[in-house]
């Protein structure tokens, strides 16, 4: 019989912000579905740390599966730092985005996932003199104005967040474009009228957006993509924008450049809310990201 060991986020999902909800839905799915494989512990992964000793105290045949978003992966690789590549890690993405599920092919109906080969090897942003790891991008530009403008929503409703409404309403009227200094593995170049400016690990964030279609995570070359949109009139950036979607937006080369490298470095003449894999940071001028 299987033993599995579930370390859920219960405010991962349509259960974020609500503080409402003792084991979401997903969690609960979970645990019926691997019930029917064998024994089932469930932990809040609120309370997992120190994770010395909650690795220390995991049986040699239990399975580690989380269930979580985005924010809940990055949040265990950078807490559980270099003890998660002593055992098999499964996933069972419960999250809001979910776009670290999207970009390697989950489907729910898989069940968990065994991911440690995605976690080997990952990139690091610094981001006012703090470092940590990421699982799928750093945002910065209007997509961090988004998130931003999601958490504001978030403190006040229950009610989902309609994201592509803030980036619609954010790009004709609140988010002022920047200007982007970049330096990709030290050629340095400037940019005048950025909207977005993310760097890429995968291929997705924002909740489906297929920022950098050519971008693979498990690449030999240890790269990652550099997005820059640009365009003076909102009216024709909006006009662009939802092409992002599909990957397609990179097809208008005179709004859309793509830089790949190991060492990525973004900084605007004034701030702007930055997001790293759906994390808010508030008031960034720079952030510089390392993989190599």
């Amino acid at each position: 019989m299987e033993k599995y060991v579930v370390l859920y986020n219960k405010l991962s999902g349509a259960a974020a912000g609500t503080g409402k909800v003792e084991l979401p839905e997903a969690a609960q799915t979970l645990k019926t579905l691997l019930e029917a494989k064998g024994e089932v512990e469930l932990k809040d992964i609120a309370t997992a740390a120190p994770y010395d000793a909650f690795y220390a105290g995991l049986a040699q045949d239990a399975k580690l599966v989380l269930c979580g978003g985005d924010g809940t992966l990055n949040r265990f690789v950078n807490e559980a730092g270099d003890l998660v590549s002593t055992r098999e890690l499964y996933f069972y993405s419960a999250g809001t985005g979910n776009d670290f599920a999207r970009d390697i092919g989950w489907n729910p109906k898989d069940g968990p996932v065994e991911i440690s080969k995605y976690l080997v090897k990952l990139p690091t942003v610094t981001v006012n003199g703090k470092t940590c790891k990421f699982i799928n991008g750093v945002g910065f530009g209007i997509d961090g104005y988004c998130c931003e403008v999601g958490d504001e929503q978030k403190a006040k409703s229950d009610k989902p967040v309609n994201y592509t409404s803030i980036a619609i309403n954010g790009l004709l009227f609140k988010f002022k474009s920047k200007i982007a200094e970049i330096d990709v593995d030290g050629h340095k170049q400037t940019f005048k009228n950025v909207w977005i400016a993310p760097t890429m690990f995968g291929r997705y964030y924002g909740g489906g957006m297929n920022a950098a279609p050519a971008q693979q995570r498990l690449s030999d070359a240890c790269t990652v993509s550099l997005v820059i949109m640009h365009g003076k009139s909102r009216l024709g950036t909006l006009m662009v924008f939802p092409s992002i979607f599909k990957g397609e937006h990179i097809n208008h080369t005179k709004k859309v450049s793509v830089f790949t490298g190991h060492h990525i470095k973004v900084r605007f003449t004034e701030p702007s809310p930055l997001q790293i894999d759906g994390e808010t940071v508030k008031n960034v001028l720079e952030y510089s990201v390392d993989f190599e």
